[in-house]
């Protein structure tokens, strides 16, 4: 069958399309109802249905001859360390560790925050709780201490899982004294913390609340599944919200099997057995997603990687572990790349291994430049795959969906709808825009399963920030154009689009120009506010190791590319060299806190920035070079 007819089922008729993808799961009780809505009023999918997602995950398959299979790869060159577990050796650990938290009182319902880094021992928590009908909520390693507070609060959880440490390429970061200062904070009480000694870092515990890891499993007995609901919660993943609290994203039970098993077969094209691998971290929807439940769902190996792609030890730790593993399809953020371009621009390390294993690359995280896409598969001789989709999502909404048909790759657009999502351009009046005009990005509501239902004990703010702006659509909060033949830009968020006197520009347009130059390794254009013009683009870069430029040099030929390629009415005239550009830790660049910085205006920097120094960089930088009103 083709995408199009594919894709043409799942909008005609999602009921019947989505309970001929819930077959391919193996429930207790099959759902009464696909579709239905809730006393909030909203929509849920497989209402009746009764699963257990840790049994999907890890049981199911030794039922059916997996058990010998190698399920998860832990490969962590910061410490040296590499394991295997077949399907059988993670479900006996899994269960042992879902006995130590049924004899700390967790039964199903209960929340369980986790605090760990990128260690099998996350994995396990993760499945034993779902083993439970536990809700799990992953907080990142390495949270300021203010924000984990915020999230127990929130959550309420009665258990909190913890490592005593994580590493990071050179430095070691203890994890106790954050949660002993989130506990201080924090109005609500867990009753207990687990906390799991590593080797290099050890956590003092606080007599009758902390407890040891291995000391309480000593003490358990395996734990088998229970039962839940398809619109029970799986986890509370929290993300950053314009308020200041973040929203805790809800992920239920049926609707994420179906969809993790549906994305597995359907876009990442790959087959049980074989090997794939997510380079992110579980703190984060892709980890979650890609990292532990759908590759196990689905019966792959998947691997679970603690390190970085440069420094542990140099830029070839990812061809390493591709050859080493034979992965077959590879998932990371364009952001990984662009580091390992800098430190290695010829891929003179790549030389050294061997990657025909593998089939597709994947990039997600933040939009991909042209200049990485085309780096990455000149390295790779592989389809390099640009895709889209949300922490909300859970899963691709916009991907070339290689399992059903490899369609041809556009550079710069994340592909085409995958099967269920109705993906509209629209414009204020909340009409649908024509080819190639540019627009807000939303989704024809009731979304597909998978996506998230509601916020945690907060419908009315899942209504007021993603139904309400634009009615009978869920609004994405980015920006993009539909062209001809049904492929999708995102441009970015909404306020990446800047007025230039009376002009509407896309910041992202001129980033790809200045991508594209040979000697940048990463950029990122804001507008700043000008009296004149109302706003002006102005980008920053990173060069590329071994550029013997001038910095006035590189600027005079970036203004060059960018009048060339988008004409005058880009007025950009400004290129500045940074050292560094302010991130996320899942590696976005924080456009909008730049433009905060140079229009002097107040910000709360989130609280999943990579590293808080750089903005007082970056304000030192705009001071010196005059730019907006802090160069004033």
């Amino acid at each position: 069958m083709s995408y199009q007819n594919e894709y043409d089922q799942s909008l005609s008729n999602p009921v019947s399309y989505w309970k001929k993808q819930a077959k391919a799961i193996d429930w207790f009780k099959f759902p009464e109802t696909i579709l239905s809505k809730d006393d909030d009023d909203l929509y849920r999918w497989y209402k009746g249905g009764q699963l257990n997602t840790c049994y999907l995950a890890l049981d199911y398959h030794i039922e059916n001859g997996r058990a010998d299979q190698t399920a998860l790869i832990y490969d962590s060159p910061v410490t040296n360390t590499k394991q295997k577990f077949t399907y059988q050796e993670l479900l006996t650990e899994t269960a042992l560790f879902a006995g130590v938290l049924k004899n700390l009182g967790i039964e199903k319902g209960d929340r369980v925050i986790i605090y760990m880094p990128m260690i099998p021992q996350v994995v396990f928590a993760m499945l034993a709780c779902a083993r439970l009908g536990a809700v799990h909520s992953v907080v990142f390693g390495g949270f300021a201490a203010h924000e984990l507070a915020i999230r127990i609060d929130d959550a309420k959880p009665k258990v909190i899982l913890a490592a005593s440490g994580g590493m990071e390429i050179s430095r070691i970061v203890p994890y106790k004294p954050i949660i002993d200062e989130a506990l201080e904070e924090a109005k609500h009480e867990p009753e207990a913390c687990v906390v799991f000694q590593r080797d290099f870092v050890k956590a003092e515990l606080k007599e009758g609340r902390d407890f040891d890891w291995n000391d309480l499993l000593l003490k358990a007995q395996p734990a088998s599944y229970v039962s839940v609901n398809a619109s029970d919660p799986l986890y509370i993943l929290y993300t950053s919200g314009t308020t200041g609290q973040p929203k805790g994203i809800v992920r239920d039970n049926g609707g994420h099997a179906v969809a993790m098993h549906f994305s597995m077969k359907n876009i990442y094209g790959i087959k049980p057995g074989e090997v794939y691998w997510a380079a992110s971290d579980v703190g984060w929807v892709v980890g979650h997603s890609y990292i532990v439940y759908a590759p196990l769902i689905y019966g792959c190996t998947s691997v679970l990687f603690e390190g970085k792609p440069i420094k542990t030890p140099d830029a070839s730790t990812f061809w390493r572990v591709i050859n080493e593993y034979k992965v077959k399809v590879f998932f990371t953020a364009p952001t990984a790349f662009r580091a390992i371009k800098k430190e290695d621009p010829n891929g003179d390390l790549k030389a050294n291994y061997d990657t025909s294993c593998l089939k597709y690359l994947f990039l997600a995280g933040e939009r991909t430049d042209i200049a990485t896409l085309d780096w990455c598969k000149k390295m790779l001789n592989v389809p390099v795959i640009d895709h889209w989709w949300q922490t909300e999502s859970g899963f691709p909404m916009i991907a070339n969906m290689t399992g059903i048909e490899l369609a041809p790759i556009k550079p710069g657009s994340a592909g085409r709808s995958v099967c269920g999502f109705d993906i509209q351009i629209l414009d204020e009046n909340n009409q649908v825009k024509s080819n190639n005009e540019e627009g807000a990005v939303a989704i024809k509501y009731p979304l597909p399963p998978g996506c998230l239902p509601t916020l945690y004990q907060d419908s009315e703010r899942f209504k007021s920030s993603y139904l309400k702006q634009y009615p009978g659509y869920y609004f994405s909060g980015d920006g993009g154009y539909k062209d001809e033949d049904g492929y999708i830009y995102i441009t970015g968020r909404i306020d990446d689009i800047i007025n230039v006197a009376g002009h509407r520009l896309s910041t992202v347009e001129m980033e790809e120009v200045v991508a594209s130059h040979p000697a940048i390794a990463e950029c990122a254009v804001v507008g700043v506010a000008d009296d004149l013009k109302g706003q002006i683009p102005v980008g920053f870069y990173i060069l590329k190791s071994g550029v013997d430029k001038t910095v006035d040099q590189i600027e005079e030929e970036l203004i060059l590319k960018v009048r060339q390629t988008i004409g005058p009415v880009a007025a950009f005239k400004r290129a500045v060299r940074a050292e560094r550009l302010p991130k996320t830790r899942s590696g976005k660049i924080l456009r909008k806190i730049m433009r905060a910085i140079a229009d002097q205006k107040k910000f709360t920097p989130p609280s999943t920035i990579e590293d808080m120094s750089v903005l007082g960089e970056l304000e030192v930088l705009m001071k010196n070079q005059k730019i907006g009103m802090i160069g004033r």
